[in-house]
């Protein structure tokens, strides 16, 4: 049985341009996303063997900068791809078992809030840990 997606924590390709005006996006979570993370690890550490844990990632739908493009990031798949997988490492490097966790991205196509504001792009900015088989 699929147990619904767990929000753990959003990428914010805002937070870059902070520092890098010229900037859009960001592959590196804010610290209150690794906070959220930390937070999930004991849960996540300790399902069952057979349970399935997948990292999806979302983004809003502005293009991304040049910066990310100079890093081989052509697009918000790409990236969304990019912030799962790096959620994944970290898990692993917290003790998940590599064998149950997998990342998947799925750039702009489903977002939760529409796109036309600030706000709506933020939240669709994110990354859910979805629980699959017993836990």
């Amino acid at each position: 049985m699929r147990q619904p997606p767990t929000e753990v924590s959003h990428y914010d390709k805002e937070d870059v341009e902070d520092q890098q005006p010229n900037c859009r996006g960001s592959g590196r979570p804010r610290h209150a996303a690794v906070v959220s993370l930390r937070i999930a690890v004991p849960k996540l550490r300790n399902l069952p063997p057979n349970a399935k844990i997948v990292v999806y990632g979302h983004t809003d739908n502005l293009p991304v900068g040049p910066g990310l493009q100079q890093q081989g990031i052509p697009d918000n798949l790409v990236l969304s791809t990019r912030r799962a997988a790096d959620v994944v490492t970290y898990l692993i490097s917290q003790g998940v078992p590599a064998a149950s966790i997998s990342a998947k991205g799925f750039g702009d196509t489903r977002p939760v809030a529409s796109n036309d504001t600030p706000q709506g792009r933020a939240q669709n900015r994110r990354i859910e840990i979805t629980i699959q088989g017993p836990g």
